[in-house]
């Protein structure tokens, strides 16, 4: 199968061009305009293969989007290009309603086009998945699970663009006839995932000696999902799924913030028994909350459970020791995007003064 995927050079974008590559049967044209979550180091094992072709390109541009079809010949798109950090939201909004709205857009219409001009049995076997998030459905009480027919209700710049791109995909379904699955993921996590996001920020702040932040009482719910569990999923959707259908996809890994925290702190204790900053959880250090910060997000996965047969494999404690390890023994990897975050904030911060 030829396949598209956009954002391969991100975080969960690049774990599932790693394993398309890795299968013989796939070829993949990679998609990604370089924002500064991407890292081309993350796709240094298949940059050589015959199979992979990478080109810098903005889902936004037209132009581009329509070439890359035209010139690949795809049997499916996996689009998982987006802004995704909700802090950045808050204060650039614009950026995520680019990106995640016209940036789908556009993509659903160079599908649509190349589609239209496939012959019969090309058109009829096309897929395209849109990748998005839990954050759509809004804000969880104690009680309760995302099912595929919860009301969207998005309450940040991210998710409300997020949710917004769900309803292109589903309506290029209902008007066009376009072949689409959309996915809603709760949070991933694992290696290579880019230092801003909570877990990394924890271990990297912990192995440094500083303090961790955590957003107001650490009691803010999260359904943690293991990355490889999640590409496994999309794979499944993509091979099995029917169109017009959406598949939530969680990890049955409720926690809090503040216990997630803990536990890592509890890994990094026994893996660094020398550490002068043990125990790390003293590091834990309660930040303001987060404007708008839904509670709690908890997904039901039956669906693809029972209709497609997937079923998460990874224990957050399990995830969790794996992702630790692997960020102690590759300084290499995160060191430099930490160097380039901290000359970034200096430069708006000159900028700003």
């Amino acid at each position: 199968m030829r396949i598209i995927v956009t954002g391969g050079a991100g975080f969960i974008g690049s774990w599932l061009v790693r394993h398309l590559v890795s299968q013989t049967t796939h070829s993949v044209l990679n998609l990604d305009k370089l924002t500064y979550a991407a890292n081309p180091d993350n796709l240094l094992d298949v940059a050589g293969a015959q199979t992979y072709e990478f080109r810098q390109v903005d889902i936004c541009d037209a132009v581009s989007v329509d070439r890359a079809f035209r010139e690949f010949r795809p049997d499916a798109v996996m689009h998982l290009a987006a802004e995704s950090h909700v802090d950045r939201s808050i204060l650039a909004a614009r950026d995520f309603v680019d990106t995640n709205v016209l940036g789908t857009f556009t993509l659903l219409e160079a599908a649509r086009r190349y589609r239209d001009d496939l012959p019969a049995p090309q058109r009829d076997a096309f897929r395209f998945l849109h990748v998005s998030t839990d954050e759509v459905f809004g804000s969880l009480g104690a009680e309760g699970l995302f099912r595929e027919d919860t009301p969207y209700a998005p309450n940040s710049p991210y998710s409300a663009s997020k949710a917004s791109s769900d309803m292109l995909a589903r309506a290029w379904f209902h008007t066009h006839g376009l072949p689409v699955l959309i996915s809603n993921c709760s949070n991933n996590y694992g290696p290579y995932q880019f230092p801003e996001k909570l877990i990394p920020v924890v271990i990297l702040s912990a192995l440094e000696g500083r303090p961790i932040p955590v957003y107001g009482d650490g009691m803010n719910v999260r359904d943690w999902l293991y990355v490889e569990d999640h590409i496994a999923a999309l794979m499944v959707i993509l091979e099995k799924g029917v169109p017009g259908e959406t598949y939530n996809v969680g990890g049955h890994n409720e926690a809090t913030n503040i216990d997630l925290v803990t536990r890592i702190c509890a890994v990094l204790d026994e893996a660094l028994p020398q550490s002068t900053s043990r125990p790390h959880a003293d590091l834990i250090s309660f930040v303001e909350d987060r404007k708008g910060h839904d509670r709690r997000y908890a997904i039901d996965p039956s669906k693809i459970g029972a209709e497609l047969g997937w079923r998460t494999q990874t224990s957050v404690d399990v995830g969790l020791r794996k992702t630790v390890h692997w960020y102690l023994h590759n300084s290499d990897w995160w060191q430099p995007l930490r160097e380039r975050a901290s000359l970034r904030n200096l430069t708006a911060a000159k900028e700003a003064g």
